[in-house]
């Protein structure tokens, strides 16, 4: 057998992408991700630096200001002193190796503080989109089923509610009525003040919790989530329904659905097997959207509540100009719609099979 028979690696991977279409097209977009990612951390870092303002004045106050060797040890101290491209070449390399760089704030691992910060945000956004995703769905189907009826009205009105009501001030009626005055919600943070956080393991309270079998501390972080998830849920609950409905209403026009219903086939199954796999691509969308939105923007919700998540980390580091952690809630930031729309892209693909070849 000559040498050219026999198939190379090279040839062998190829003819595998080629009969595993779904698999060549999720290559492309982890390669497209891991690009922009790099591209990520080039624009975090110029626009970081381009803010107007002094971090030593604002780290050292103004009386330390007006001591030129404090000044100095201060910017050698954080690299403050070399060229801005010199500056994002370390920072770079040190990324690389897992280092953000130390908090000119809290004087610990930018990391450190992430690590603490991004889990209670991502607990609190991630209870709230999933019940969004229940309820938004379902009202959005239940309104197109019956539309122009009493129930698609009201669900109208109450997404129209949901999207136009800002956040923060639902945010600060909802901790006065249900925490002030009525008592029937727990106050601010994470847990009960008398408690003490679970052991580390993932930085969601309520899974270490029950990690460890400490159910007081689970159902203290759970009863804590309950309020500031809600609010958070109002608007996309909203933008859900919102986009499901028109999604839904867009599908029962198609030929396809009344060739279904004209077979006999069930509603049930005309449903769920017709109408909600072609109307959830758009919703997904919205989805993921919400998803990215609400991890990086529930500054105002965790102020009210005092949550010590990744919104409030950001607007200390701003505020104090933390360079430092500015950069690394950048790089978090963009890395989160970043995975967000990489695993849109991969349901684009199991759900709808025409995304996988084109």
């Amino acid at each position: 057998m000559s040498l050219s028979s026999v198939p190379s690696k090279g040839k062998g991977g190829r003819r595998l992408l080629a009969r595993h279409p779904l698999a060549r097209f999720l290559l492309r977009r982890t390669a497209t991700a891991v690009l922009l990612a790099f591209g990520v951390t080039l624009v975090t870092f110029i626009l970081t630096n381009l803010v107007p303002g002094d971090p030593a004045a604002a780290a050292l106050g103004q009386r330390a200001v007006g001591d030129p060797a404090i000044v100095a040890q201060f910017r050698h101290h954080y690299g403050l002193d070399k060229p801005l491209p010199l500056q994002y070449v370390t920072y770079l390399g040190n990324l690389f190796q897992g280092d953000l760089g130390e908090s000119q704030q809290s004087h610990q691992s930018v990391l450190t503080d992430l690590s603490t910060a991004v889990p209670a945000t991502l607990e609190l956004a991630g209870a709230a989109i999933v019940v969004s995703l229940v309820v938004g769905v379902a009202f959005g189907v239940v309104a197109a089923l019956r539309r122009d009826r009493f129930t698609d009205q009201l669900l109208r009105v109450v997404s129209l509610l949901g999207v136009s009501v800002p956040t923060f001030w639902l945010a600060l009626l909802a901790f006065y009525v249900f925490f002030y005055r009525l008592g029937i919600a727990p106050g601010s943070g994470r847990i009960a003040p008398d408690l003490t956080a679970p052991p580390h393991v993932t930085g969601l309270y309520t899974v270490d919790a029950a990690l460890a079998g400490q159910w007081q501390v689970f159902w203290s972080a759970a009863g804590h989530l309950v309020l500031p998830a809600l609010v958070l849920t109002a608007y996309t609950v909203g933008l859900l329904t919102r986009f499901t409905r028109s999604a839904v209403l867009e599908v029962l026009g198609q030929d396809y659905v009344r060739a279904a219903r004209a077979k006999g086939l069930p509603g049930r199954t005309v449903l769920f097997q017709y109408v909600l796999r072609a109307a959830l691509v758009p919703v997904i969308t919205v989805a993921g959207l919400a998803f990215g939105a609400l991890l990086s923007g529930t500054v105002l919700v965790e102020s009210i509540f005092a949550w010590p998540g990744l919104g409030a980390y950001a607007y200390r580091s701003a505020t104090t100009l933390d360079l430092p952690a500015v950069m690394g809630v950048g790089l978090v930031v963009g890395i989160v719609y970043l995975t967000v729309n990489l695993a849109v892209d991969v349901l684009y693909g199991v759900i709808d099979p025409r995304v996988r070849v084109q």
